[in-house]
């Protein structure tokens, strides 16, 4: 091949490797429009997709410090898909004024308040219980929340899943609810609410939901071949159970008399059909108003958004924060929006 013709031994072998992570790069954008019960296996791909894109990065990097023109080869796959580019990284980060108004909402998994001490910190509900009530959010929307453990929250509004397990879901709100109710996921733990909230004279419906989770350990160092072929197996049963799940609030949102706002834990990447799905034509308020790279999930290796906020195009996303407190596998997020 001419474009291996004068390269040395070493740059021909990282141009072939370069190839292949920028096939699997432009592959991966046609994830969003596949379902998962269909395409299990390249469902998977979503969750690198981060890491496909830092390594396509760097790559260009690489070649452009050595004046090569195999650089084009990822800058053109990174610029086709622009838009991956900006779910993982954003410039247009706002600050919130102290005097600014609106409604401020945080989404935050806080993994059963370390029931299972996952965290070496006998301390941990009390620090998220500081965390939370220092960020007065009005309305917040918790995952895995375990009721035996119970933070004395200020909030006179509270809706719970009120799950058989300790892991429940959780709306606390400043403003009275209208009405409330659960989505139920079958055969799983997992599930969703919503809330109808009186905010003033106008109502906003709240939606806090957690997919399926594929139990993946984020701090496993090393895996064989047959723990790998097990873990695969399992995401790809995952995603399928995912799809279910993300249509039967898809559908339940689709009904909504009033604004809607849908937060929660995705166990999903915004690379995923069911992001696609779920954020139909909602905005990201990351992709709005976010700054830097916006991983919510303590991943070592690549930076990991799993955790969203998805706002009505009826209402102005005016800031977002990804708050980088460690007492959770997750990292809690917020937002202030304002009428449009």
């Amino acid at each position: 091949m001419i474009i291996l013709k004068r390269l040395n031994f070493f740059d021909k072998i990282l141009f072939l490797l370069n190839t292949l992570v920028s096939t699997l790069l432009l592959l991966s954008y046609f994830l969003p429009f596949l379902p998962p019960k269909t395409f299990s296996h390249l469902a998977v791909l979503s969750l690198t997709v981060p890491f496909l894109i830092l390594i396509n990065i760097l790559f260009c990097v690489y070649w452009l410090v050595k004046i090569r023109r195999q650089f084009l080869l990822s800058a053109l796959v990174l610029g086709l898909g622009y838009n991956h580019l900006l779910s993982l990284y954003n410039f247009s980060g706002s600050e919130t004024s102290a005097k600014e108004e609106g409604l401020t909402l945080m989404s935050y998994n806080v993994r059963l308040l370390n029931f299972y001490n996952w965290i070496n910190d006998q301390a941990i509900p009390e620090k998220i219980q500081a965390f939370i009530e220092k960020q007065s959010p009005d309305i917040l929307s918790v995952q895995e929340y375990n009721s035996s453990e119970a933070l004395p929250l200020d909030y006179p509004y509270v809706f719970s899943s009120a799950s058989k397990t300790k892991s429940e879901l959780v709306i606390f709100s400043k403003y009275p609810f209208l009405d409330k109710g659960i989505i139920k996921f079958s055969n799983s733990a997992n599930s969703a609410i919503y809330a109808d909230i009186l905010i003033n004279s106008d109502t906003l419906r709240i939606y806090n939901i957690h997919l399926q989770s594929s139990g993946v350990n984020p701090n496993v160092k090393r895996l064989d071949s047959k723990t790998s072929d097990r873990l695969f197996k399992r995401l790809s049963k995952t995603f399928e159970a995912q799809q279910d799940q993300a249509e039967l609030v898809s559908n339940h949102l689709l009904n909504s008399p009033y604004k809607t706002i849908l937060s929660g834990d995705f166990n999903n990447t915004a690379h995923s059909y069911v992001y696609r799905l779920l954020k139909s034509n909602l905005n990201d308020a990351f992709e709005v108003a976010g700054n830097g790279f916006g991983s919510t999930f303590a991943f070592q290796y690549f930076p990991l958004r799993i955790d969203f906020i998805l706002v009505d195009e009826g209402l102005k996303v005016s800031s977002f924060k990804n708050h980088k407190v460690k007492y959770s596998d997750h990292f809690p997020i917020s937002t202030l929006v304002q009428s449009d």
